[in-house]
């Protein structure tokens, strides 16, 4: 059947997408649908299982701010009570009617002559194939969705059991088995210290470059704590305000300010060396400045080096053979299970969709030497398709979902006046999009994640360009997507829209008489102070 939305993905984008709908535009909106190609929702927080699977942020800011849980375990959730959290919203909402599982959707392309999206669906059980039409596409699929896997030569000749830690193999006994561990990112460093408490796992961790590792923060709430935060007025929002600019002091002190991250440095590579093994330990300082790459927090990985049935290596990885690999130093080691903690092929769009041009999102991002987008929210050339968690929106000190939730608004002053008949579409310009995102890079040119190697880099090296990291803090993030720049989109026109465009005038004039409108010039002016 026909719908006015599609949104691609159940995770916390699409829950959290499908949620504002319900919530802006009333609980009795049911003109959308949901497509999971899994058989629940939850996406990151469903599919990776992994032993000490958890949240590096703390929970009362890693979840909505229309939905504050004052029952939350620790400071920072596990995977299991992260998945209940968002299985719970979609109770709440009444989304799963709205959800259709085990549905991969295929392809979608932009009819201009009928204003539609024609979406091809499949069946991921029956392979069956679905077709449906959309005016609204929304891209909810998250940046850690595809699982990357190095290009080692023989791989596939490998003979015993092998997988990666986002697709954890829960039927795979590791007990008495030599287990190769292929990386040592944030997911390697949540799951070694688990794997290696048991003594018959013997673990050889393959290693290519340290990362900076803090000393832990979390700590578990008291049941006083809890009782504070459900029943005291105004402490959960108080606590997430002061988490929230916590990050963003983070950011100044680390990302922004050479001096203060130098010694910050100082005291994490103090930390290392006291923690790890006397023989890693100058092995595990990096030597790349702190923020350049993901930071991670120490989740007892330095203390589990000190165990016997755990070892480091750092030669690299030549080959795989039937038994196991060679190193790049040509030692043959024997391993039964591979487990490659390797990230995600994020600088990948998975899906064809497919503009007003006839070219799809994928052919746009290969011919701007990777992904592109304007706010990381809109692609010129594809009309009212919206992303979330698009290009150069990620961040390595704050909330994941504030990022979602400050695009989800911008989003819906657009989605608002597509359903109602005013406009028929909304495209970005090419020029807009050009000039923000020079305007982007210049930023990034200047700053710490030009220093090394990282994810944040199209194809993962050195040269490539910087496209899913954004270069400032969120505050100025969030200004930007306070209120949507018209003259930056090309708009379908239908019988109504001068009368939209006559109030959108309006609005923009009588924005000062606003209490709002002076809360965002001080916060205006503050960013332009702190991110200088």
């Amino acid at each position: 059947m026909p719908q006015k939305i599609v949104v691609i993905g159940a995770g916390i984008g699409g829950v959290s997408f499908g949620i504002a709908l319900k919530r802006q535009l009333g609980r009795g909106f049911d003109d959308f649908v949901i497509y999971e190609k899994a058989s629940d929702v939850g996406g990151t927080w469903r599919d990776n299982i992994y032993p000490g699977a958890s949240s590096d942020i703390f929970m009362h800011f890693y979840s909505l701010s229309t939905d504050l849980n004052p029952d939350w375990n620790a400071t920072h959730g596990t995977q299991p009570e992260m998945h209940a959290y968002w299985r719970k919203l979609t109770t709440k909402y009444k989304l799963y009617p709205r959800i259709v599982f085990n549905r991969l959707v295929v392809s979608a392309k932009w009819s201009p002559e009928e204003q539609l999206y024609h979406i091809v669906t499949e069946d991921v059980q029956t392979h069956e194939q679905f077709s449906t039409t959309a005016q609204i596409l929304i891209s909810a699929l998250g940046v850690l969705e595809v699982p990357r896997f190095p290009d080692i030569p023989g791989l596939s000749s490998f003979k015993g059991k092998m997988f990666h830690s986002a697709r954890w193999d829960t039927g795979v006994e590791l007990r008495g088995k030599r287990v190769a561990v292929v990386g040592n990112g944030a997911s390697a460093t949540q799951l070694v210290p688990l794997i290696s408490d048991d003594p018959d796992v013997n673990i050889t961790q393959f290693c290519r470059t340290p990362n900076w590792l803090s000393p832990p923060i979390s700590y578990n709430y008291t049941p006083r704590w809890k009782w504070v935060f459900r029943n005291v007025p105004l402490v959960m929002r108080a606590y997430r305000i002061f988490l929230y600019l916590r990050g963003e002091l983070l950011y100044l002190r680390v990302f922004a300010n050479p001096t203060t991250r130098a010694e910050i440095s100082a005291r994490v590579t103090s930390y290392i060396r006291h923690m790890a093994p006397k023989e890693d330990a100058e092995r595990l300082i990096p030597d790349y400045a702190m923020g350049c790459k993901r930071l991670l927090r120490d989740t007892n990985y330095l203390q589990s080096l000190h165990k016997p049935n755990l070892r480091l290596n750092w030669d690299g990885i030549q080959s795989v053979e039937e038994d196991g690999l060679i190193t790049k130093k040509g030692d043959k080691l024997a391993f039964d299970v591979m487990i490659f903690a390797t990230g995600f092929a994020a600088d990948v769009y998975p899906l064809t969709v497919v503009g007003d041009a006839g070219k799809s999102v994928q052919e746009y991002y290969d011919s701007q030497s990777g992904p592109k987008a304007y706010m990381g929210s809109t692609v010129p050339g594809f009309p009212n398709f919206f992303m979330l968690v698009g290009p150069n929106t990620s961040t390595g000190h704050t909330s994941a979902i504030l990022t979602e939730e400050m695009q989800i608004a911008y989003i819906l002053k657009f989605v608002k006046p597509i359903l109602t008949g005013e406009v028929a579409s909304f495209t970005v310009t090419p020029r807009a999009t050009d000039a923000y995102n020079n305007f982007i890079q210049a930023r990034l040119s200047k700053s710490v994640f030009m220093q090394c190697a990282s994810w944040y880099r199209a194809g993962g090296d050195a040269e490539g360009k910087v496209y899913a990291t954004f270069p400032g803090p969120m505050m100025l993030f969030g200004s930007w997507l306070r209120v949507p720049r018209w003259k930056d989109y090309d708009v379908g026109r239908t019988k109504r829209t001068k009368g939209w465009e006559r109030r959108m005038w309006v609005e923009r004039w009588l924005r000062w008489l606003r209490p709002a409108w002076w809360a965002g010039l001080v916060e205006g002016l503050f960013v332009r102070w702190i991110s200088s």
